[in-house]
């Protein structure tokens, strides 16, 4: 069956596109395009990595680069200005701006103004609705520009832009847009309490709706082979432990590195770390001065088939997420969907939405976040136990396809750009079969 007809194009405002940390984000854009949603994309950055996953080049939406720095392209947005300050929406979302500009006094909220100014002035007037992925930067945008062309907006909120915003900006875009969703229960539990409230009532208006992200399952098939019996004793055939994440302080890298330096001698181990962030130089200095740079291998950002196939070949997979001092902290990391899909154990962190994922002791191992005793603890536990491994490994892989399908969640999202349903959606349930609705 073909894809149905969209009624309208809808601009879709991404911080970068493409990016290799933002499978999730491709992943929906070309779901929603099979469903037949005309999407433009309006990136606020340009690319900084050269590889790019398959999904990418699946994806049919024409991209169009906003001025990442509004010195960088001057007439473009004097252009821009010179047209866009005689609309009638001009002088209120002006002064929206300033009102926001006096709360929060930085270059990135000038920048922000001047970067709806130019997408106001260039999208196509068929396109009569816009969608921030993203609730900082991007929905900023994405609600300027609507003030200035009377349209209406909507947002997918993640992690970062939903824990290091303040309050006030939360409550008054929540009050703007149309209607907003999110990928974990904590995050909607919060963005509710803030949503516009009718007789008292949080979230009256349902405003905020959870969807999950879910993994394509048929991407993450399961692996061919049984797990390992790898324990830790064999110094030639050591456990495999992977981590995939950026290099940023929430990830808890540090606190992995030191977990894996306390772990016994006697155990034999070797790490791999796929992902970029600014902190891998600093944590490569931190292994070598904990003698255990030889035991692991930093791969940088990886295309997702080389991600797929590390999955497989590793015993554990262990990601120590904590909130970092700024409020920001993971939503439900993906790489853990990713991760169990395979049958691989997880040891992870109780931070944010994870809980909602693992269930300790049933489906993975949780630990406290920054515990780096209870993490090499864990870790220890895990080596050598590979029975345990595989028990936990296939819990987890079964809860992934039970409750985390994209299609499922996917059919969700539809609704809200008001797609007609598909012949396959009728019966479709989490786990993406039929007649598990």
């Amino acid at each position: 069956m073909g894809p149905y007809t969209a009624v309208k194009p809808v601009a879709f405002i991404l911080k970068g596109y493409p990016r290799l940390t933002e499978t999730f984000i491709a992943q929906e854009i070309e779901a929603l395009e099979q469903r037949g949603l005309d999407i433009r994309i309006i990136s606020l950055r340009h690319p900084t990595e050269r590889a790019v996953h398959p999904v990418h080049r699946r994806i049919n939406a024409s991209v169009n680069y906003l001025p990442e720095y509004l010195y960088q392209e001057p007439l473009r947005l004097w252009r821009a200005w010179k047209l866009v300050r005689q609309w009638p929406g001009y002088r209120a979302a002006r002064r929206l701006w300033l009102r926001d500009l006096r709360r929060d006094r930085s270059p990135n909220r000038i920048r922000r103004f001047g970067q709806a100014l130019v997408l106001a002035a260039e999208l196509s007037d068929e396109v009569r609705h816009l969608h921030a992925h993203f609730l900082h930067t991007p929905a900023s945008v994405a609600r300027y520009t609507a003030h200035l062309t009377a349209r209406r907006w909507s947002s997918s909120a993640h992690a970062k832009d939903i824990w290091t915003i303040p309050d006030w900006e939360k409550r008054e875009k929540l009050a703007d847009l149309d209607w907003l969703v999110t990928c974990s229960q904590a995050a909607h539990d919060h963005l509710a309490a803030l949503a516009p409230k009718n007789n008292g009532q949080n979230n009256a208006q349902g405003t905020v709706e959870l969807i999950y992200h879910g993994i394509d399952l048929a991407q993450f098939a399961p692996p061919a082979k049984a797990c390992a019996d790898r324990d830790g004793r064999n110094e030639t055939d050591p456990v495999r432990i992977l981590s995939v994440g950026r290099a940023v302080g929430k990830k808890g890298y540090d606190d992995l590195i030191a977990a894996l330096a306390a772990l016994p001698p006697s155990l034999h181990w070797r790490l791999v770390h796929i992902g970029g962030g600014n902190l891998s130089d600093k944590l490569q200095q931190q292994a070598k001065q904990a003698g255990i740079a030889d035991r692991i291998t930093w791969r940088g950002a990886q295309p997702l088939e080389a991600v797929l196939a590390a999955y497989r070949d590793a015993d554990i997979f262990v990601l120590a997420s904590r909130i970092a001092g700024d409020g920001d902290r993971d939503g439900l990391p993906n790489v853990l969907m990713e991760a169990q899909s395979q049958g691989l154990t997880c040891i992870a962190t109780r931070v944010s939405a994870i809980p909602e994922l693992i269930t300790h002791g049933e489906t993975g191992i949780l630990v406290e976040s920054r515990d780096r005793a209870e993490l090499s603890r864990a870790l220890a536990g895990l080596i050598a136990e590979p029975a345990r491994r595989r028990q936990l490994g296939q819990a987890g892989q079964e809860r992934v396809r039970s409750q985390f399908s994209h299609n499922f969640w996917i059919r969700r999202l539809a609704r809200k750009f008001a797609l007609p349903e598909m012949a396959a959606d009728a019966d479709t349930g989490p786990d993406g079969n039929v007649g598990k609705a």
